[in-house]
């Protein structure tokens, strides 16, 4: 049996920040656009375009993007989400924006936490030319995060389960086929998991919020939705 006791979710809960820490900090003293991502020498698969998470720049989530260019996929950020602390809808404007602008076509949405909830809104509202033929979202609180309502901040205020914006998503369907919800066996930022009815629920072993980023079942999981083969 897996080990859920208090100590082992401090410990777990410690190692998750420390991971967070860290890629910020990486983030944070790194400048500039992407070094090459979206011209690999051999491309394969799909465009993929990266949907960080609030307060998570696009450099945030630089480890998923070297391993997919290393796999020969094309990978596309947003820098115009910046912090990506903006109210969902005008973050998700940007990213169909984005993908007009470049022309992106058959693009599948790698997104982590807040991420998933502008791909989703993406897809239903600012994507008229269907752009996005798919998501993979990790850990994005769907049905809002009970701690929301504990934070005086408006970016993680706009998670709790009564806000305007989760229970608009949460009514349309539509999509939600298209989806790929891969959550943490434990999450402590979405206490209470995150239901997504229609979608491919994929569970990861990995516990913790932004960890599971390192998961090698992720990059299997990404792998199946871009139709690659397994590696190894």
């Amino acid at each position: 049996m897996p080990d859920d006791s208090h100590a082992a979710r401090l410990a777990w809960r410690l190692r998750d920040y420390d991971v967070a820490v860290r890629w910020q900090t990486g983030a944070l003293l790194r400048r500039g656009a992407p070094g090459g991502w979206e011209r690999p020498e051999h491309p394969v698969g799909p465009v993929v375009v990266l949907v960080p998470g609030v307060y998570e720049r696009w450099l945030f989530l630089r480890p998923v993007a070297e391993r997919l260019h290393a796999r020969g996929v094309r990978v596309h950020v947003v820098p115009a989400l910046g912090r990506n602390a903006r109210p969902i809808p005008v973050s998700a404007a940007l990213l169909g924006a984005y993908l007009v602008s470049r022309d992106l076509h058959d693009v599948v949405l790698v997104a982590h936490s807040k991420g998933g909830l502008i791909g989703k809104l993406a897809m239903l509202r600012y994507d008229p030319d269907g752009r996005i033929a798919r998501m993979v979202a990790v850990n994005t609180p769907f049905d809002g995060s009970t701690l929301a309502r504990w934070t005086l901040s408006p970016a993680l205020r706009a998670f709790r389960p009564a806000h305007p914006t989760i229970r608009e998503l949460g009514a349309e369907l539509g999509v939600n086929e298209r989806i790929v919800n891969v959550q943490s066996r434990w999450d402590p930022h979405v206490p209470g998991g995150s239901r997504l009815p229609g979608a491919v629920d994929v569970e990861l072993e990995t516990p913790g919020h932004f960890r599971p980023l390192m998961d090698p079942r992720l990059d299997a999981v990404l792998a199946d939705a871009l139709g690659l083969p397994a590696s190894g």
